[in-house]
């Protein structure tokens, strides 16, 4: 069944958002609900833009998001017809979609990697075999991060359980508790996860191989049946990213940017310097990997890389019978010719 219309003029709803977002008139608009793996903020400059720029509402699109515990939880709402759009990693979805879900990524959003293993400087740990018998700490035990760093592992001939455990100890100030307790000895952080730890006192050192800094990261996915049936919100939800990224980073809209993100998590912006510096980390990872496709393109090959990488680690039982219905190209064009 097509996703419902909901027509909010008269709403107190429709007040606060002719007044932010479209004007002074109502409009029939489409209710959706976008499910991101943690609290929201400057890492989705793109989406507060399209909201506070009233992007999504040029489309009739209206976005309630909801923050959860991780790409799993992300997956699990999406499957249960709780969340429209979402924010997964890779390789939840791979994991998900090998387990029956037929859930679709349509934008690669961190297109770079935004996930590093990291230890204290002066630890003496200079690469990833130096971590073996040691603790690794994380902030959710299935959360993208951890297949990422576990495939580093891998490719280092150690297994988890057998040459390094891994310890779920939360992110920000639980991780740097870990620290200070000498609890873990390593890391598999996100990039505001290594902000906030620098940022306390925690100085790192990056044990992430070359070869994995290319590894992309979350992007936004929808059920196949979403995809089917509402193709058109699809298309608008797109489109009104892509504007919204295009504002990020056009230097003249850095300050307003800076205060979009505000709408997603209010406090990430308290300490202004700290959310300069992480905003700069945040356009780099953002910015599409192959700048000819434009926003949101997605490279065959790193699927592909994805994949291997799952299979050797033993994310994943076997190579999915058709990879490329995990993801799709189909609306870059559409998105990216928008002005």
């Amino acid at each position: 069944m097509p996703f419902r219309r909901q027509v909010l003029a008269g709403s107190a709803a429709a007040v606060m958002l002719a007044a932010t977002s479209f004007g002074a008139h109502a409009q029939e608009m489409t209710k959706v609900t976008l499910a991101l793996p943690s609290p929201g903020g400057l890492g989705y400059f793109g989406l507060y833009n399209a909201i506070a720029e009233g992007y999504f509402a040029d489309e009739g699109i209206e976005v309630d998001v909801q923050s959860v515990n991780g790409s799993a939880q992300v997956l699990q709402v999406m499957a249960a017809g709780q969340a429209e759009f979402g924010h997964p990693g890779p390789g939840p979805l791979l994991n998900a979609r090998e387990a029956g879900e037929d859930i679709v990524y349509i934008y690669n959003y961190f297109a770079s990697s935004q996930f590093s293993l990291v230890a204290e400087a002066g630890s003496n740990f200079t690469t990833p075999e130096d971590l073996r018998g040691k603790v690794v700490g994380v902030g959710t035990a299935d959360g993208a991060e951890v297949a990422f760093v576990r495939s580093i592992f891998d490719a280092a001939g150690m297994k988890d359980g057998e040459d390094y455990t891994f310890l779920t100890v939360g992110e920000g100030g639980m991780a740097v508790a870990g620290f200070m307790q000498d609890a873990i000895d390593a890391y598999a952080s996100d990039t505001i996860g290594m902000a906030t730890l620098r940022l306390r006192g925690i100085d790192l050192t990056n044990l992430t191989p070359p070869e994995f800094k290319g590894y992309f990261g979350n992007g936004y996915a929808v059920t196949r049946a979403f995809l089917e049936e509402d193709r058109d919100v699809v298309e608008g939800f797109g489109r009104a990213i892509v504007r919204g990224m295009r504002f990020g980073n056009d230097p003249a809209n850095r300050e307003a940017t800076l205060e979009n993100a505000k709408i997603g998590n209010p406090q990430v912006m308290e300490d202004r310097e700290f959310a300069s510096a992480l905003f700069d980390t945040y356009i780099q990872l953002t910015s599409p990997a192959f700048p000819d496709k434009g926003f949101g393109y997605q490279h065959p090959e790193n699927w592909e890389r994805w994949q291997a990488t799952l299979v050797d680690s033993g994310d994943l039982d076997a190579p999915l019978p058709d990879l490329t219905m995990a993801y799709t190209n189909e609306f870059i064009g559409i998105w990216n010719a928008a002005e």
